[in-house]
């Protein structure tokens, strides 16, 4: 079993959906129940181990290094990669590969909130495992990605954002993943997809079906994509 030390967490994008509240920051740094998404995320993973982080900022970056700083003041080690092309989260990734070197990862989307108990589990990587793709039930494919597993939970599929006339599965991906560095051999063939982006998820695929063994983990408990201003409201009401 490795145990996972450090972690990766995307954070450069604006998030149009937000509207004016992206106009001076981005997405991740909109505060839900009095802080930034991103801090309960930061958080979230130091208590469960993680202590060296990689934020990859763009859009308004320096509203999270003044933040965040190198993590002194968290009692971490943060640093920072910047995503100068918007051109898809299989591109973005690549950006960590000198930061995690020989060593396993936890990635996480900006704008994911979980239950943090969570995170304790997903840091555990087994030995016999590539990826960790997190994933919950009772969401619309068709915004996200519909997870297809076997009888071990075992991802045999990943599809983007499910057209209606598509077979589908009751597994929604949660954006939350563990990683060996063997993901950056599969991110590296990557072709874009038909939306013209260069998609993490189709690197998983590929990694599940070349034999590589990738296990879907079903989160507990609260989970929220900060998608736009209705669920920051919803957030916020409860």
């Amino acid at each position: 079993m490795a145990k996972i030390d450090r972690a990766v967490l995307l954070a450069a994008g604006r998030g149009t959906r937000m509207r004016e509240l992206t106009a001076e920051l981005p997405k991740p740094m909109i505060k839900v129940r009095g802080k930034p998404i991103l801090l309960h995320i930061v958080e979230g993973l130091q208590a469960a181990g993680i202590k060296g982080f990689l934020i990859i900022v763009g859009y308004h970056g320096d509203a999270v290094r003044e933040y965040f700083g190198d993590g002194t003041c968290f009692g971490l080690q943060i640093r920072y990669a910047t995503q100068v092309v918007q051109d898809g989260t299989g591109r973005v990734v690549d950006l960590a590969r000198h930061f995690v070197g020989q060593s396993p990862f936890i990635l996480s989307y900006g704008d994911i909130l979980v239950d943090p108990v969570n995170y304790k589990s997903i840091v555990d990587l087994a030995n016999d495992v590539e990826a960790i793709v997190s994933v919950k039930q009772n969401e619309d494919v068709s915004k996200g990605g519909a997870v297809f597993v076997n009888e071990r939970m075992e991802v045999t599929d990943i599809r983007e954002k499910s057209q209606p006339d598509e077979a589908t599965s009751p597994w929604y991906n949660a954006g939350i993943y563990a990683f060996r560095p063997s993901i950056f051999d599969w991110t590296a063939k990557l072709q874009p997809s038909p939306r013209g982006e260069y998609e993490l998820t189709d690197a998983i695929r590929d990694l599940a079906q070349s034999g590589g063994k990738v296990q879907a983990f079903e989160l507990s408990g609260e989970w929220a994509d900060v998608r736009d201003p209705e669920i920051l409201a919803q957030l916020n009401r409860l």
